[in-house]
């Protein structure tokens, strides 16, 4: 019961003071929370909602021609394509005139040529693998990213492209030629699987 009590309040709104004897009760509690956070807590505003397109035959019209309806009630990503995949990263730049900027703005080219090239050899699939490797989504979310996705600069010895998921961003190496920079992030990108995903 001491394991139970800081969350007491939340088992109690739950319907979940299952009294654990042993600790093969565990699983009991478990399925008890799931029950109530997957069915019961969604249960009250779903029935609303039903109640809702019932009112004027549109859930009789749903029931009838379910495909017609997918599009307006299922999200469904499109397609990546590199000038979605683009406008979706705020570049992040040094101040006018510094020679960090001048060293930056060399890359940007590159950064975009490469989303180009991955669309005409590859396809959305490697976008996608673009920008897992980023965000960690394979696609854009309903409700877009939080935060948006950036592009940083790597100034000092690294060489590959570095991305932190916690926060969207992805750090590109500051490299003079495009041939380097595309072999660096087919390295980087063909050799991070994230998150335990295959």
């Amino acid at each position: 019961m001491a394991s139970t009590e800081p969350l007491l309040e939340f088992l109690a709104t739950a319907g979940c003071l299952r009294h654990l004897k042993c600790l093969e009760d565990k699983e009991l509690l478990v399925q008890d929370i799931l029950m109530f956070q997957v069915v019961h807590r969604v249960r009250g505003p779903f029935e609303r909602f039903r109640d809702g397109l019932r009112t004027l035959g549109v859930l009789d019209q749903i029931k009838m021609y379910p495909e017609s309806f997918r599009s307006l009630l299922c999200h469904q990503a499109e397609p990546l394509t590199a000038d979605m995949v683009d406008k979706l990263f705020i570049i992040r730049l040094s101040p006018a005139g510094s020679n960090r900027r001048a060293a930056e703005e060399v890359v940007v080219p590159f950064w975009r040529d490469y989303l180009q090239d991955v669309e005409d050899e590859h396809g959305p699939e490697k976008l996608s693998g673009i920008l897992s490797f980023a965000t960690g989504a394979t696609e854009v979310p309903p409700t877009g990213f939080s935060p948006n996705p950036s592009i940083e600069f790597i100034h000092g010895p690294s060489n590959l492209p570095i991305a932190n998921t916690c926060v969207n961003c992805l750090k590109l190496p500051l490299l003079q030629t495009y041939s380097k920079f595309k072999e660096r992030m087919d390295f980087a990108v063909g050799n991070t699987y994230g998150f335990g995903q295959e």
